[in-house]
């Protein structure tokens, strides 16, 4: 196994706390690194085209609902798994920018939704396919043949904690 700072971290503790297991770092230290990685190198593209992470993802849910590309606040803050005041600032930034707007849901007044505009259209379909390029960046560092393999320990993982 290659050597690196999370190696070296658990070096130090198996010296000073010999009486502790600490194999679990090996995994979890590496993930939440790597996640800090990844989520550096994704924001890059995030940014390119104006935006943060978390509006990236309220565009991307609105796109994902199909025509006519709208959802209520609370349906999006449950799809970004934000609280609604988080989300609230968050479609406040979008609505300003002109790629979002709010409105009364067509048969129910008393209903809102949140829905793309023509600019915000354009604006994630152009980010979501550079998103995608720069995935594939970052997922063919990963052997090919590994990558499935991968997927299913991370599902199998990720299940343990979120409803399928």
């Amino acid at each position: 196994m290659q050597t690196d700072r999370v190696s070296g971290i658990q070096a130090e503790w198996r010296r000073e706390r010999p009486d502790l297991d600490v194999s679990p770092q090996g995994v979890i230290g590496r993930l939440h690194r790597l996640a800090a990685h990844l989520t550096s190198e994704l924001a890059v593209v995030y940014e390119r085209h104006g935006l943060g992470e978390g509006e990236f993802d309220v565009l991307a849910a609105l796109r994902r609902a199909g025509h006519p590309f709208e959802r209520a606040p609370g349906e999006l803050a449950e799809h970004t798994m934000v609280t609604t005041g988080a989300m609230t600032k968050r479609l406040d930034r979008l609505a300003a920018a002109g790629l979002v707007v709010r409105r009364a849901a067509e048969g129910d007044g008393r209903r809102r939704v949140v829905a793309l505009t023509v600019r915000g259209r354009e604006v994630i379909d152009a980010a979501f396919t550079e998103h995608m390029a720069n995935e594939h960046r970052l997922v063919d560092l990963v052997p090919a043949a590994d990558r499935p393999a991968l997927e299913a320990l991370l599902a199998a993982w990720l299940a343990h904690f979120e409803a399928p």
